[in-house]
This record gives C-alpha cells, structure tokens and sequence, in this order.
C-alpha cells in the first residue's frame, strides 16, 4: 500500500480497480472502529470491476500512523480530505461504514465540493449515554482481553442471532477469532482509544442538514451496537436521503447479506 502524508500523519490506502471510463467519480471506503481497510475486500470483490476504488487505513489502525489521541471524526475527514488532494482526487463517492459513517458525515459537511454521493452504513449523527457507556466498555475490554477474546466481545455486539445460530457462519466467527489473536499489524490500545474518542464525540445533528448529495442510510433492524434510531436520526437529518434496513440483521448486516448488499449498493453507487 502507497503512503501519503496528511493532515500531520502518514496515511496508507490502496487502490483497486478503474472504472468504466477516466471520467467516472472514484470510489471512497471509509471503514469502522478497530478495522483496517482491508476489511471492504468482500465488497471490493464486487465494487472493484465498477469503479476506481480508494480504501484507507484510518489513523490509530493498520498500516496508518497512529499518534496518541484522542481523535475527532472532523480531524479524520480532515485527512481524507488531504489524501484526496494528494492523489488529485477532485471528488468521490464514499461509503462509511459505522464510524466510518462518521467520517464521512463530517468530510460532506466540511468538504462539500469532494462528495458527490454518500452511503452511510450503520451511522450515528451523535451518541446517547448509552453509546457513550458502549465505547467506554469497548476501550475497557480491549485493556484487558487477549486479542481472541476481545475479537470476540466484537462480533457479539455486530453479529445478529441468525448468524450464530448458523453452523457455517458459526465456524466462520471462530476463525476469524484465530486470525485476530496472531494479527502481525494489531491495533495498538491507544489507537483504539482515540478512535473511540472520535465515536464519542461525533455530533454532526446540527449540520445533516447542509448535506446536499444523494444519500443511502442503510443498516439492520436488529443492530444492537448502533441501534435503528440512530439511522432513523441520520436519515430524517438529510434532506431527501433514502432509508434501508435489513430484517434480522444487525450492525454486520453487510457481512451477514452480501450478496443482497454487495449489488443493492453497487446499483444505486452506479445512479447516483
């Protein structure tokens, strides 16, 4: 992955596939708390044959820098922004995926001429008492557990009942909990931290309403990490945005359904 320095730190991102044509938009992938982006490759597997797709590592997590924080979703749009700029991006389409959402909020708020359409996946437009308590817990186990252990606190809080209660995916859980445990690139407490920091503090309720692009808020019906009013709040705060929301899925509805996800997005990316 190349690097570019931005907004004071060094950000890594990859590029995958080109487009129909030279003139398309590219394609931003913006990924969630603890996550890499690497974590988008089941979607790429799709995306890449339709555009030019741009995945960064946020900062605090993968190859990226990881300074000390706290962090503040403003502050991470603010580095794609610069990552943009650097690659001469002129403007983009972006998915943001949980706190990746967040960023992406901010990057159409502070950044409007860069966007040209959002899909905000499992958002927030800010956190109650209990998200906040939420983000504190996840800090405090991360502390605390081994790596397995705290991978799987994760997929307890994104993962839906019927994804446990099927033998496969079931399997499918408990190796993805031993290819966290010997991570050679593990995120590191403080990098957490300061992302969790990021997710506390995120408000943008205010401000939804000066987004002016075409806008999917899609999430699951069942997410207890990020629950359905959270979406609800985004989309009504968006003028003219459009809401989907899985039945029996939660937070990782895009892991549990992709093939009903990978092409819905795809679709409407390719509209709007």
């Amino acid at each position: 992955m190349p690097t570019v320095k931005t907004n004071g730190i060094h950000l890594h991102y990859e590029e995958r596939g080109s487009g129909a044509s030279p003139d398309d938009v590219p394609l931003l992938l913006i990924m969630g708390i603890t996550a890499p982006g690497s974590v988008w490759n089941v979607h790429l597997a799709d995306w890449q044959y339709h555009f030019r797709c741009i995945i960064g590592d946020n900062r605090g997590v993968g190859l990226s820098d990881k300074p000390a924080g706290p962090y503040s979703s403003e502050q991470m749009a603010d580095d794609y922004a610069g990552l943009l700029d650097a690659i001469q991006v002129e403007k983009v389409r972006v998915v943001g995926c949980s706190m990746g959402s967040t960023i992406a909020q901010q990057l159409a708020i502070r950044h409007p001429d860069k966007v040209h359409s959002l899909v905000l996946m499992c958002p927030w437009a800010r956190c109650d008492n209990y998200a906040k308590s939420l983000f504190q817990h996840i800090m405090n186990c991360k502390a605390r557990f081994r790596p397995e252990e705290f991978s799987l606190y994760i997929q307890l809080l994104i993962f839906s009942k019927p994804t446990w209660d099927n033998t496969e995916k079931h399997e499918e859980l408990g190796i993805g909990r031993k290819q966290d445990s010997v991570n050679p690139f593990p995120q590191p407490l403080h990098g957490l931290e300061g992302q969790a920091a990021a997710c506390i503090t995120h408000n943008a309720l205010d401000n939804l309403h000066k987004i002016d692009k075409p806008t999917l808020v899609i999430g699951g019906r069942q997410d207890i990490f990020t629950p359905v009013w959270m979406a609800e709040e985004v989309a009504n705060g968006i003028p003219e945005s459009e809401l989907f929301l899985y039945d029996n899925l939660g937070h990782a509805f895009h892991f549990e359904n992709t093939a009903d996800f990978n092409p819905r997005v795809r679709n409407w990316l390719l509209e709007n």
